[in-house]
């Protein structure tokens, strides 16, 4: 059983507090999926096909320039995603605590939030596991990705 998958409440659980994640820096996915300035809403809308997805990280190079959710999808097919997400609310430092985060995500009813240097550049994501017990890790995301490509199409 893996950390994050432990009931919550038990002094292991990153939304407790009580882990050795204690900030977002610490539990966040240290490679996330992300697009560049150039995607756009019809890419954006294909990209949320999957369920797993619920933010659309747009860089340029090192830097997060807007967070989309499914909400913000507008316009037409071709149009630029990236003037339709926003940073401000969807966006912490590293050095966050993980107990907050979770709490503020919680109260809005999301489950995802970028993690941000000091220069805006993304370092990472911290998201809810599905059962809101714990977050996502790096091995989570390599285990469902490796499950996607034994498939059948």
């Amino acid at each position: 059983m893996d950390l994050h998958d432990r009931e919550e409440g038990s002094v292991t659980d990153p939304c407790t507090g009580g882990s050795a994640a204690r900030t977002a820096g610490e539990a966040m996915v240290r490679a996330p999926k992300t697009c560049g300035v150039g995607t756009t809403t019809g890419q954006a809308h294909a990209f949320f096909a999957d369920d797993h997805v619920h933010a659309l990280l747009v860089v340029d190079g090192p830097r997060l320039v807007a967070v989309v959710e499914r909400a913000d999808l507008a316009g037409p097919a071709d149009a630029p995603v990236h003037g339709l997400g926003r940073l401000a609310g969807r966006t912490v430092g590293p050095a966050a605590p993980v107990g907050a985060v979770a709490a503020r995500l919680r109260s809005e009813g999301r489950r995802r939030t970028a993690v941000v240097d000091d220069e805006g550049r993304l370092l990472g994501l911290l998201c809810f596991k599905r059962s809101g017990r714990g977050f996502c890790t790096d091995a989570d995301v390599a285990a469902r990705a490796a499950e996607r490509d034994l498939l059948p199409a």
